[in-house]
């Protein structure tokens, strides 16, 4: 076996000044910049170095990543660290490591027959996935003894590392891993992970007797909540959401766990989205240059070949193209306004869903002087849209966090939302966007109306441009929220 080589700080009591160490372990499927497919990988690939950066000299914060080095990872300057063996059954699966630095951060990936054969980040083949998270999972876990450092946190997101949480409960009890607390974020709890059962027992992990139902015994993300010291959602409304019995199926048991349920917000990169120097503007601005937006308004329309008309409002919706986020909403909404008293133009882009991929191609052919449909990503066009576009619309039936309208309003957009999830948490209404609360066409038409009558008022309008501008939706501010849990769990281990 190669030699492993330790890269953590000292513990505790080994340094010269005596300051504390927490050391973390922070388990995700995907990560920026080194793969990202949606969401988490935003949050994976922030959350951990804002939490390094608050670090002090009384203070140390050594978080780790952790991540499947899957076939599309991007990562530059990786060593390999050695290769260790995870049971399964009468047999062993081998494990190999790697590490990288990413902004002084360790970066671990880790390879193995499991994550291979998927091919993907997320495969189709629910089997896979389950083979796939399970042994990356219990390997993360193994890879801390491999090189010498003990985590005292381990942080899991959603389904697919849940199951080191598991891991962490069970190896507590058989006094493998000594106080070390866990914690879980959910991210999206709909997403629950397939059936394990038959493959946890290979790996030498039986299911425990629990309180969850019976259908829910079986699934990652369920045993991940049952195993995990604190639960967090991805937003304070979120966390009150996810209890109530319309919700999901596991309501009663996450209401029996409420004192450990809680929401932090997700953040936003305010380095990488920020209107004053994004290199993908036409323009930039900030919020005493804001009379300068409107020049991105007019390359917007001229890059799509829309009517140049400063004057009129432009909605935007940049999405996937999914129910959840209410796209058929939206596009009802703008149909339905197709004779309003008051011009607007409509630009939206994103993929997903083809029947709803078509109807929004259709809602353009019908209405070709005001409705511009992109059916695709491009990142570039999106910071485009964000810093061009004057009304923002996410009707989302359920939003965990969102960081469209928090980017949206970084931009001078002003939010048009549901009153769900983190979308309810960012925008203010009549203060820093418009919140409707049904998600259903004529509330979005009525706030669409709402917002074109302000639009009017330059005056007011810019005040909502710059009351969104100056929020502060920096991760700093969500990671010390996760640090003082961090303490308190380890606290009370």
């Amino acid at each position: 076996m190669p030699e492993w080589i330790p890269t953590g700080l000292l513990k505790p009591g080994k340094m010269d000044y005596m300051a504390q160490t927490i050391n973390v372990l922070f388990l995700a499927a995907e990560a920026e910049p080194f793969v990202k497919v949606g969401g988490l990988g935003d949050v994976a690939g922030s959350l951990p170095r804002a939490l390094r950066a608050l670090s002090t000299d009384d203070l140390k914060l050594d978080v780790r990543l952790v991540l499947p080095r899957h076939s599309a990872i991007r990562a530059q300057g990786e060593r390999p660290l050695g290769i260790f063996s995870i049971p399964r059954g009468d047999s062993e699966v081998q494990a190999e490591a790697f590490e990288g630095l990413h902004e002084g951060m360790p970066v671990y990936f880790i390879s193995g027959d499991p994550i291979t054969a998927s091919g993907s980040v997320y495969s189709l083949d629910s089997r896979l996935d389950a083979e796939k998270y399970t042994f990356f999972s219990l390997a993360a876990l193994e890879l801390q003894r491999q090189i010498n450092w003990t985590a005292d946190i381990v942080h899991t997101n959603d389904w697919h590392t849940a199951l080191a949480a598991y891991g962490v409960l069970t190896q507590r009890w058989e006094g493998g891993i000594h106080r070390t607390g866990n914690l879980i974020t959910i991210h999206n709890l709909p997403f629950l992970g397939p059936d394990v059962s038959a493959v946890l027992q290979s790996y030498g992990l039986k299911l425990a007797q629990t309180d969850l139902p019976d259908w829910a015994r079986v699934l990652p993300l369920p045993l991940g909540l049952w195993a995990s010291d604190a639960i967090v959602a991805v937003s304070p409304t979120y966390a009150q959401e996810i209890l109530k019995p319309e919700a999901n199926g596991l309501y009663e048991f996450l209401n029996s766990r409420r004192e450990t349920v809680s929401g932090i917000l997700n953040g936003l990169d305010t380095v990488s989205f920020n209107p004053a120097d994004d290199p993908a503007l036409g323009v930039n601005f900030d919020t005493e240059s804001l009379e300068k937006r409107s020049e991105n308004k007019m390359l917007l329309q001229e890059r799509l070949k829309m009517a140049s008309e400063p004057e009129v409002p432009l909605f935007a919706m940049i999405s996937r193209m999914d129910p959840q986020k209410g796209v058929d909403v939206a596009l009802t909404a703008l149909r339905n306004m197709r004779r309003s008293k008051r011009k607007w133009q409509a630009v939206i882009l994103g993929t997903g869903d083809p029947k709803l991929e078509e109807a929004a191609l259709k809602l353009q052919k019908d209405m070709p002087n005001q409705v511009h449909v992109e059916t695709r990503y491009d990142a570039g066009l999106a910071r485009q849209i964000y810093a061009g576009a004057d009304i923002f619309l996410m009707p989302s039936r359920y939003e965990p966090c969102g960081l469209s309208q928090m980017i949206a309003m970084r931009y001078g957009c002003v939010p048009v939302v549901s009153a769900v999830g983190g979308l309810n948490d960012t925008v203010k209404h009549g203060e820093t966007g418009f919140v409707f609360q049904e998600p259903k066409p004529k509330p979005l038409a009525d706030a669409l109306r709402a917002a074109m009558k302000i639009y009017e008022d330059r005056v007011a309008w810019r005040m909502l441009q710059q009351n969104g501008m100056e929020q502060d939706f920096s991760w700093a501010k969500s990671a010390r929220k996760y640090l003082e849990l961090y303490q308190s769990l380890i606290k009370n281990l």
